[in-house]
């Protein structure tokens, strides 16, 4: 049978079911439309099978089409990685880097060094500070942030930075509140949270402790949660080393609690292969050498 499928057929119909759309999927394979509707016409004659039910408004997967899809989507990526694997044996770094991470000054400096080292890679990046399917959709590599256990996944998780942290708040804020010095006391009092990252919810400390806080006050960004914690909006987790200069000239107050925040850990998550693409392994080994002095910062 496979002698009788041309690959670019399924490469054509893949494409066509992420996008639901045969002008978008010929934009992606940068194709005629009608080379792609040929392509995906031309494996459904030979498999003898509706894969896709078109209208006028709508396309829809029949489960033919869903079956062969969910099937061959981790034979091609697996073909694509080995086609990749064996690209690498000629003297310099080549091929396409797919990469979703956060939009942080010293990553982007560090991703910038990296492909001009190595100019024949081709990036594609793109930046969320909480993704949760970039490894689905055929990225490399997700970069992203964590307090605490990550979830249980099939992707492997190699720690990139670690900072500790400390819970901090306002002089302003004690006025009107009192100062808490338990887990118990501190979820009763305002406090600033992520919008999506890291869950929002709850607050993870040491000792594998959980505790659910009161927040009206939710964001995305350390830096718009430090500032927060300084008009006196809340309690917030912050790294240690961002608010240590506040923390000196006290305008913000670290808190000793019974239990310490669990340290915000970057994290590299990849395909659970064997062995990580050579072009992740050598993008990882010079991301935790170029960022190895923002450890003690």
């Amino acid at each position: 049978m496979i002698e009788k499928i041309d690959p670019r057929w399924l490469l054509s119909f893949q494409t066509v079911y992420q996008q639901l759309s045969f002008k978008l999927a010929a934009d992606q394979l940068q194709l005629p439309a009608s080379n792609v509707s040929r392509h995906v016409a031309l494996l459904e004659q030979q498999l003898n099978v509706r894969l896709l039910e078109r209208t006028t408004r709508k396309m829809i997967p029949t489960p033919a089409g869903k079956q062969l899809y969910h099937s061959m989507t981790p034979l091609i990526q697996a073909m694509n990685d080995v086609l990749a694997d064996v690209s690498l044996q000629s003297d310099s770094l080549s091929g396409h880097l797919k990469i979703i991470m956060p939009d942080l000054p010293f990553l982007a400096e560090s991703i910038a060094d990296f492909c001009s080292l190595h100019p024949k890679i081709e990036l594609s990046c793109d930046t969320q500070l909480n993704p949760t399917e970039g490894l689905l959709e055929g990225y490399d590599l997700v970069l992203r942030f964590g307090r605490g256990p990550l979830e249980d996944s099939g992707w492997i998780a190699k720690e990139i930075l670690r900072w500790p942290s400390c819970v901090v708040v306002a002089p302003r804020l004690l006025k009107h509140h009192r100062l808490p010095h338990s887990l118990d006391e501190l979820r009763k009092m305002p406090c600033i949270t992520t919008l999506s990252v890291l869950q929002g919810m709850p607050w993870r400390f040491k000792q594998n402790q959980t505790i659910q806080v009161q927040s009206s006050y939710k964001v995305n960004s350390g830096l718009m949660a430090k500032a927060a914690a300084l008009k006196g909006l809340g309690f917030a987790i912050l790294p240690t080393h961002a608010c240590q200069a506040e923390i000196d000239s006290g305008d913000l107050i670290p808190i000793e609690l019974t239990s310490e925040p669990e340290d915000l850990v970057l994290y590299a998550l990849y395909s659970g292969r064997k062995y990580p693409l050579e072009k992740v392994k050598l993008f990882l080994e010079h991301l935790r050498k170029g960022l190895s002095g923002l450890r003690d910062r």
